[in-house]
């Protein structure tokens, strides 16, 4: 009666981490849709390129070397070993334990870890839009999915040193979230702003093409957050697990719309208007700031963790506008100062944590990662260019770089 009670929890545990991992999954239709309508209508094909084919590259690079150095068979804590996918002594063999006596499939492991890392990258994607060259862009992907994310993995979820500092990042607002902004805002600042944004000391609106699709993207985002935070749970095998899943499902949503609301009301203070651009922003903002701990807090916490984040989304997009920082999407707002405000807000419901040990792990993950992509962009740049020409960009990176358009019809 035993074995089988272990392999019905085998099952429903691998299930539901597959069925979470296909929830992630779908959270790269939710950017390629925020994406496509928060850009012109000239840059929509390539930005879908871009995402259908990041996903892929993650998918094969992350199996290849990435699952290997963020999970590896042996390390000092700091330099991971490599070792053999899902094979020998790695920790994914056939059977991967959790909390010593429940057990799922190392694969479903696999793929759920993998769809984490495409997350990370797509927070790229959106950041450098309208005017980067598209092989650039999916050159770096291959080193960010198979370097850069899983070495700074392996330091919290792999056994690293900033676990055994006492780190804590429950799904990811640092390891996922801070560490894709600060790769974007690396190839931000190398690759300076569309042509139009900045001008006679002004910042010139650039609409979204389609804010419908934005809007669309958004309810993907927040529906795919509940794999991202609710899989991070690991399990759902029993009566604790089961309430734990439940709360974390609560507590996203929760301070999703506290994102949402606090985004609405401090832009309609700040605009006197009612900015969807804003509240968009302000939802992921809210989510991202929930991950890194969206099980302690009871669910109003929550939703003031969110409210805050989608406050701090609208003073971020400000600033980086101010500083002449080009992020089309808000992604650098979004994921990294909501990430690292999430990081931050761990210590208001998690006993366990420290706020030493969570700036320690703000610090070094966005410093590794920056410091990284910067010299990777900045390779790129100086071997093949990373920025395409003037003519290009004005005729369109649909065009220039695809060889279509995305509403041909409208074309005047």
């Amino acid at each position: 009666m035993e074995g089988q009670v272990i392999e019905l929890a085998y099952a429903l545990d691998t299930f539901y981490f597959l069925v979470m991992g296909a929830f992630v999954m779908w959270m790269a239709a939710g950017f390629s849709m925020l994406e496509a309508g928060m850009v012109s209508s000239k840059s929509v094909v390539e930005i879908l390129t871009k995402n259908i084919a990041l996903y892929s590259i993650a998918s094969i690079m992350y199996m290849v070397v990435g699952y290997n150095l963020m999970y590896p068979a042996d390390g000092n804590g700091v330099v991971p070993a490599l070792s053999f996918f899902l094979g020998g002594d790695n920790e994914a063999a056939d059977v991967i334990a959790s909390g010593g006596d429940v057990y799922y499939s190392a694969l479903s492991d696999f793929f759920f870890q993998v769809v984490f890392v495409a997350t990370a990258m797509s927070i790229v994607s959106g950041a450098v839009a309208e005017r980067m060259k598209l092989s650039s862009f999916l050159l770096f992907a291959v080193v960010m999915t198979s370097l850069i994310y899983p070495i700074q993995g392996y330091w919290k979820w792999g056994g690293g040193f900033l676990d055994a500092a006492g780190f804590s990042d429950f799904a990811g607002s640092g390891v996922v979230h801070l560490c894709g902004a600060a790769a974007a805002l690396a190839g931000v600042l190398l690759l300076g702003a569309r042509k139009g944004k900045y001008e006679d000391g002004k910042v010139n609106a650039i609409p979204g093409s389609n804010m419908p699709l934005a809007t669309l993207g958004t309810f993907i985002l927040w529906l795919g957050w509940f794999g991202f935070n609710g899989g991070s749970e690991l399990m759902v095998s029993n009566v604790g697990e089961a309430n734990a899943v439940s709360l974390v499902f609560v507590n996203t949503n929760a301070a999703a719309a506290g994102g949402v609301i606090g985004a609405l009301i401090f832009s309609k203070v700040l605009f006197g208007k009612f900015d969807l651009s804003m509240s968009l922003n302000g939802a992921i903002g809210g989510l991202v700031s929930i991950t890194a701990e969206p099980l302690a807090p009871t669910p109003e916490l929550a939703a003031i963790i969110g409210a805050i984040g989608g406050v701090l989304v609208v003073l971020s997009i400000i600033f980086l506008d101010k500083s002449k920082i080009d992020d089309p999407v808000g992604a650098i707002s979004a994921h990294g100062t909501c990430g690292i405000w999430g990081l931050i807000a761990v210590t208001l419901s998690n006993g366990d944590a420290t706020l030493g040990a969570q700036l320690y792990g703000t610090i070094v993950i966005f410093a590794w990662t920056f410091i990284m992509a910067l010299i990777f962009w900045g390779i790129l740049k100086m071997v093949m260019g990373i920025r395409i020409s003037e003519e290009a960009e004005e005729m369109g990176v649909d065009v220039a770089e695809c060889g279509m358009e995305a509403y041909p019809e409208f074309k005047k």
